[in-house]
């Protein structure tokens, strides 16, 4: 991971059309001073905290097409860690400079963040952890760390302590809860991956 800056960013990679190219496991932007507002272009960007005791909880991810550090835009503090889950690649956004369609997109994607993030904290406060293990990874079906197997099955390359972290728990705790979802027939776990078999059927289980 790389060292941030005094602002809060960290380094970034030029590149020729203007984006910043990010390493996996990179991170992007740390607690802090107000830094630049981005839109993800290619990869996926993981925005979490940590608290007083060391514990981390993953917020929410970044898909193309998505903002982060939005705190930009009303000059608060950063409390959150932004961190590169794949090879990325963003572009600074200034906000004075946006089209009308520009600042209609970003005004719908702050709406459609709040509500996923509304959603997130009712899981984390009210919904067993295997609807939260379900929720975390239909999420993730069509994102940069998914593929396609032989078989057509969606492949998630995540590991037991990564979705962990998504879920406000622990790697033991998650790995049964796998366990058992493989044995329902929905996914089936391999090393570094997680196959899903049966999206309809996690999706209910998301929604238990």
């Amino acid at each position: 991971m790389s060292r941030a800056s005094a602002s809060g960013n960290a380094p970034t990679k030029r590149g020729t059309s203007g984006t910043a190219a990010f390493s996996a496991g990179e991170l992007i932007l740390m607690p802090g001073s107000v830094g630049d507002l981005y839109r993800l272009v290619s990869g996926l960007v993981r925005l979490h905290a940590v608290d007083g005791a060391g514990y981390g909880v993953t917020l929410r991810y970044v898909k193309p097409g998505g903002y982060f550090g939005v705190e930009a835009l009303t000059a608060q503090r950063r409390r959150y860690f932004a961190e590169a889950v794949t090879d990325s690649s963003a572009e600074p956004v200034e906000v004075e400079r946006l089209t009308r369609q520009g600042l209609v997109e970003l005004s719908t994607f702050l709406a459609s963040s709040l509500e996923h993030m509304s959603d997130s904290l009712l899981r984390l406060a009210g919904k067993p952890l295997r609807a939260r293990v379900a929720a975390v990874l239909l999420e993730l079906v069509d994102s940069a760390l998914a593929g396609t197997n032989a078989a057509g099955d969606s492949v998630i390359y995540l590991t037991h302590d990564d979705l962990a972290a998504a879920v406000g728990s622990v790697r033991e705790t998650v790995t049964k809860v796998i366990g058992d979802m493989a044995r329902s027939g929905a996914l089936r776990a391999g090393y570094g991956k997680i196959m899903v078999l049966d999206q309809r059927l996690l999706a209910e289980m998301a929604n238990a």
